[in-house]
């Protein structure tokens, strides 16, 4: 496996899918008697895991609602519908 010039390598399949490393995952690097390990970082506890979650929590309570639609209604709004 070759370092690009950037200090970029990729991590083969097998051994992220044994790791749980998967996109936008956090890892870190130790150096410990001239070897260097990849580990998957602990989750930060803010952290819900996918970026859908993520978004969720971070909107959750921000809206403005009116209480009187009904789902269909809202869902009309949602996809431009008159």
């Amino acid at each position: 496996m070759r370092v690009t010039v950037k200090g970029q390598v990729t991590i083969p399949r097998h051994i992220r899918e044994l790791a749980g490393i998967r996109p936008h995952s956090e890892v870190e690097f130790c150096f410990e008697d001239g070897k260097v390990w990849l580990i998957r970082a602990e989750a930060d506890t803010r952290s819900l895991g996918s970026r859908g979650q993520s978004l969720v929590e971070r909107l959750r309570g921000t809206a403005t609602a009116n209480l009187d639609l009904t789902t269909d209604q809202i869902m009309a709004l949602t996809r431009g519908e008159d």
